[in-house]
């Protein structure tokens, strides 16, 4: 089976080794994973702009796929990264297995919380924008959450060390397993 293999972690430094580092645990777990950097892109390919043209590389791999993996850790705020959620929405919506995982264990709320800007008012938090803050003690938006839910997939939450959120592959180990026990069991049915 083929899997996409989504998150923040195309932009480390060490991305490459990163995906070739995943690909091997895909391997091993008996997946073949597909990595955004696998894909090639030409720059001067009839002057479309590069970033459309890495959006359909990406799409392309995304409808390759068998399932996906998305790697939820929290990026550039308290939620996960747009693109990753784009992904793996649009891999839910052609009908096919997504699994996930956050390296950073803390619900939604815990961690719009931590920038000190809530309150709780009326049986309601709220941000510094007066904006409500779910409180379903999911690990991000419900919609990704109980989409995943739904699959039967919920987040795998591993708590990795403060330095290593985008790194540290024991969540992204213990998602790819679960994945495998999960389609191995639907296929043995």
């Amino acid at each position: 089976m083929r899997v996409y293999l989504a998150g923040p972690d195309v932009f480390l430094p060490d991305a490459i080794a990163i995906g070739r580092r995943k690909k091997e645990l895909c391997a091993y777990y008996g997946f073949e994973g597909l990595f955004p950097f696998d894909n090639e892109v030409d720059a001067a390919a009839g002057g479309t702009p590069v970033d459309t043209l890495i959006y359909r590389a990406n799409a392309a791999m995304i409808r390759r796929a068998d399932c996906g993996i998305f790697n939820l850790t929290p990026f550039r705020g308290p939620s996960a990264d747009v693109g990753t959620v784009f992904e793996l929405g649009m891999l839910i919506g052609l009908g096919k297995p997504a699994f996930a995982y956050t390296n950073n264990p803390l619900d939604l709320l815990d961690r719009v919380r931590g920038l000190g800007t809530t309150e709780f008012a009326h049986g309601v938090w709220r941000d510094s924008n007066r904006m409500s803050v779910e409180n379903f003690n999911n690990t991000d938006n419900l919609m990704i959450d109980a989409a995943l839910r739904d699959q039967g997939h919920p987040i795998i939450r591993h708590a990795a060390p403060g330095d290593r959120l985008f790194d540290d592959l024991g969540g992204f180990e213990k998602c790819l397993s679960f994945a495998a026990e999960t389609l191995t069991a639907a296929a043995a049915r």
